[in-house]
């Protein structure tokens, strides 16, 4: 039996706020915003190419206080295209990180130790590794 993750919560403060970063600055796609009364909306947004999504709202998600959320990952085949396309959208990305040492001499030196991070408008912690093995 396969067991998949497909939805993480992401507290935030502001519904539409949190969804034009994800959507305009980070390119998520939005699949779907659905307001079922006053007190309940949820906007679930999906990575590109992301078997998970992520869940923005009110109502019906559990409830943590925005930008308690830390250690998201995402993970990309080129981490320096990948920072150019985030700067490019204006999100304040760090620099390129090497962390550690690259556990196969044959790969890409950036495989798997290559790194870049930022935050949400409300702070929850995102990374960005590379691991070129999974392109495609």
């Amino acid at each position: 039996m396969n067991w998949t993750l497909e939805v993480v919560v992401v507290p935030v403060s502001d519904i539409d706020r949190a969804k034009d970063f994800y959507a305009n600055k980070l390119g998520f796609d939005v699949d779907h915003d659905t307001v079922i009364s006053d007190d309940v909306r949820i906007v679930q947004l999906t990575p590109p190419g992301s078997g998970c999504s992520i869940v923005i709202g009110k109502g019906a998600v559990p409830q943590m206080p925005p930008g308690s959320l830390k250690g998201l990952q995402l993970v990309v085949p080129d981490i320096e295209q990948a920072r150019a396309e985030l700067v490019a959208r204006g999100v304040d990305v760090t620099e390129v990180q090497v962390l550690g040492v690259n556990p196969s001499p044959t790969a890409h030196p950036l495989d798997n130790v290559g790194f870049v991070f930022f935050s949400d408008p409300d702070g929850n912690g995102w990374g960005v590794q590379q691991i070129s093995g999974r392109a495609g």
